[in-house]
């Protein structure tokens, strides 16, 4: 049994989901020693430090403006001392912890192979939210560019999304998944150091799931540990739509080059430049992200 898990909760105008996130820690908790729960709040405008103030066992740390949900991770676990930790359950708000959800990732990472533990993820009314993800690559941005990625996800491995009902019924290495839960190892995250801020919002857990397997520290899928997710509007807003894009764009050509990036680049202006002719507002922003670098968000709103 892990000798402590500390929880970091990232808010920004979150009141009317975290006391209900809040609420299921206990449960979800169970058979684990929750050492430690920490908001940090990214100067949310509503009541969210009033209630996680109010909420037992709570620590907030504020930010002190919107700096993103990497540097709100970062100033959560500064509050922490890692080195009386096993490990850190880093989750969103909308986040609703299943009872004894936590314990199955703490066993996966009795494997000193493994240093980040991610579990089943479903939508409010119980149906599967795919929150896994394939290795990055031309060869996936080329068919998302042809037939979407929600397609894509449905045909073999093509896809960077995994879709698959049957790729979640067992527990197995991934190249990385959503960062709204993750269980990671204390010693995986003082060998790797802080998030990378640069990215806002979006790619920062692409970033660190990569980072973490060049250093040898696999991301590891476990259903036997359920979570429900609200999830937020990036399908829906043509500002986070856009930010997600182009920090898929700036990883990829960070990690593999001006050339192999320039390729990427490229196919995913293409796809979505082919959505925006049918009138799809959330790639009209894209493309003029992709185009113009002048016009792309460099702080977040708040």
């Amino acid at each position: 049994m892990p000798r402590g898990v500390a929880v970091v909760i990232v808010t920004y105008n979150s009141a009317d989901v975290l006391a209900g996130c809040l609420e299921s820690l206990a449960g979800g908790a169970a058979g684990v020693r929750l050492s430690d729960v920490v908001v940090a709040d990214n100067a949310s405008k509503d009541d969210s430090v009033a209630i996680a103030k109010a909420a037992d066992g709570v620590r907030v740390v504020e930010v002190g403006r919107n700096a993103g949900y990497a540097a709100a991770i970062n100033a959560g676990l500064d509050a922490l001392d890692l080195g009386e930790l096993d490990a850190v359950y880093v989750i969103n708000p909308d986040c609703r912890l299943r009872p004894g959800s936590i314990l199955p990732l703490a066993r996966v990472l009795d494997d000193d192979r493994r240093g980040i533990a991610v579990p089943y993820m479903v939508n409010p009314d119980g149906s599967l939210q795919p929150s896994l993800r394939r290795m990055p690559a031309i060869g996936r941005a080329v068919v998302e560019a042809l037939i979407g990625g929600i397609r894509a996800g449905r045909i073999g491995t093509l896809g960077e999304l995994v879709t698959d009902p049957r790729d979640y019924a067992r527990a197995r290495e991934v190249a990385w998944a959503t960062g709204a839960a993750m269980l990671m190892s204390a010693r995986m995250l003082r060998e790797l150091g802080p998030w990378d801020e640069t990215f806002l919002l979006y790619s920062e857990e692409t970033e660190y799931c990569l980072r973490a397997a060049d250093h040898g520290w696999a991301t590891y899928y476990e259903p036997a540990s359920v979570i429900e997710h609200i999830g937020g509007d990036s399908a829906v807003n043509p500002t986070l739509a856009a930010l997600l894009i182009v920090n898929k764009v700036t990883l990829f050509r960070r990690r593999r080059g001006p050339l192999a990036g320039t390729v990427y680049y490229l196919v995913v202006l293409a796809g979505e430049a082919a959505r925006a002719l049918t009138g799809r507002a959330t790639s009209r922003r894209c493309v003029s992200w992709l185009l113009r670098p002048s016009l792309r968000m460099r702080s977040l709103p708040g």
